[in-house]
């Protein structure tokens, strides 16, 4: 008689780790006996073996910090709207000759967070005809919603 050996079924009641992976964590400061007592893996002296010691992060130990060794580059200007991206292939949840604005795009879960404003593209087709009301419009998106026989107005 074949003696196959049972497939174990595993399931969240029996589940254990491989024999050999796990191992004991390492117990410092536990006394001389264990290897790690006295200063506990410290070393002697030094700011990193006193109590609360060490340096914070991107410290270089007095020298010059990367962070401001490099060029500061680039502009940012305090009056950029950054848009909300809407594309023509998101409309196609729209019936012919319906109107969508900010508010019904948010409804219908196109938009989820509506930063300065929407701006439309035109990745995507488009066959209804649509009233379409954002904030900016690309020239591709527009070209294509009037081809279909839809406007745009930018609000």
């Amino acid at each position: 008689m074949d003696s196959e050996p049972k497939a174990v079924k595993y399931n969240l009641g029996n589940l254990s780790p491989a024999p050999g992976s796990k191992k004991k964590p390492k117990r410092i400061g536990r006394g001389l006996g264990s290897g790690h007592g006295k200063t506990a893996t410290r070393g002697s002296k030094g700011q990193k073996s006193r109590s609360g010691g060490g340096v914070r992060p991107g410290f270089e130990g007095g020298q010059m910090p990367i962070q401001r060794r490099l060029p500061k580059r680039g502009f940012t200007p305090i009056s950029r709207v950054e848009y909300t991206l809407v594309n023509l292939r998101d409309l196609k949840a729209f019936e012919n000759g319906s109107t969508v604005d900010i508010p019904v795009l948010i409804q219908k879960g196109i938009i989820r967070h509506l930063k300065g404003g929407v701006k439309l593209l035109g990745h995507g087709e488009i066959a209804s005809a649509l009233t379409v009301k954002v904030n900016r419009c690309s020239q591709g998106a527009r070209q294509k919603i009037e081809a279909a026989g839809g406007t745009v107005e930018v609000i």
